[in-house]
């Protein structure tokens, strides 16, 4: 029997079947729009937080804290310079993708490119220098601080602590993780400074004479008690200008205190020291990573990495032969 409900119209007639189907239909519906409005709400939520990132050691930073978390963009490659660096396209799309932005600071970023990329992209910045107690310089006859704070280990971990507190308020439901990587990371940064503390043992204090091609290993220097030398000052954007007086003044130091090598750097050209080299007699020791790290796959990738194969490169160039070795060269 097909029962059928009558209107006060009698040109409306509705089965109860057309009725129960017209209510599935929208049964349906309502669930089909509930879960793509739950879809698009998780995927909001699990979208990664992006990150840009000056230098490769302040990268290599914020890896370790967010771990997988956000998408870390790091602005220069291996081995490039950030004191001369000058930003593309590239560098101004990702800075628009962008949730937070990363400098080194103290300028290390030449002309602050970071700070223009970040102010022209509208977003927050964050100078991982924040909190460091700085090194001054002399330059142009005013004083500036040294950039190249994250050579004292000490200094990293501040630079560890402000990541991580930018890092905990762009993602709050993640915060407990962070500070959990962060004080891991701690725990391997003092490990590291004690190695290097008893490795540099191995040279004399009088023989601890760092000479480089630009004055990025003061901090190094100061924490470790090596007398740091160089031809040109604090930023590699000098070299052009670089005075024979003060050239000299470094070929002078090398001969009277007898320093038997001298580093190249990774991010900078190497013919200054090889001339200097040739006039003293000091050999050229392996190249130092400074303002770069190096590329992925090599030892030095990572800033740990950086430091162990800079001291085991320093240790190896200026420590005494043994006696052995001085008896073969004979």
């Amino acid at each position: 029997m097909n029962l059928q409900i009558s209107c006060l119209n009698p040109r409306f007639r509705f089965s109860i079947h057309s009725i129960v189907r017209l209510i599935v239909v929208l049964v349906v519906a309502a669930l089909c729009a509930n879960v793509a409005a739950n879809i698009a709400t998780a995927q909001e939520s699990d979208a990664k937080k992006v990150i840009i990132c000056s230098t490769t050691q302040v990268a290599d930073f914020t890896r370790q804290v967010v771990g997988d978390r956000c998408e870390v963009i790091c602005v220069l490659a291996a081995g490039q310079d950030p004191h001369t660096y000058e930003p593309g396209n590239d560098d101004n799309l990702a800075a628009g993708r962008a949730d937070l932005c990363l400098a080194n600071g103290w300028n290390l970023e030449g002309d602050s490119w970071m700070e223009k990329l970040a102010d022209a992209a509208g977003k927050p910045l964050v100078n991982c220098v924040d909190g460091v107690k700085p090194r001054e310089m002399d330059y142009h006859d005013q004083v500036v601080n040294d950039p190249h704070a994250w050579f004292d280990p000490k200094n990293a971990w501040i630079y560890v602590k402000n990541i991580r507190d930018a890092a905990k308020k762009l993602d709050p439901e993640h915060a407990a993780e962070f500070e959990m990587r962060a004080d891991l990371y701690r725990i391997q940064l003092l490990a590291l400074n004690k190695w290097i503390s008893q490795s540099v043992n191995k040279i004399p204090k009088n023989g601890r004479i760092l000479v480089t091609h630009h004055d990025a290993f003061g901090y190094f220097a100061d924490t470790y008690e090596f007398k740091a030398m160089s031809p040109v000052g604090w930023t590699t954007g000098e070299i052009s200008g670089v005075s024979i007086e003060q050239k000299q003044k470094v070929v002078e130091s090398i001969r009277e205190t007898g320093v038997p090598a001298i580093f190249v750097e990774t991010s900078t050209n190497s013919e200054l020291l090889a001339s200097i080299s040739r006039e003293t007699g000091a050999k050229v020791g392996e190249s130092l990573y400074s303002d770069a790290m190096g590329p992925p796959g090599s030892a030095g990738e990572t800033y740990i990495g950086m430091m162990r194969e800079n001291v085991l490169r320093i240790v190896s160039a200026l420590q005494p032969a043994s006696p052995a070795a001085q008896v073969e060269s004979k």
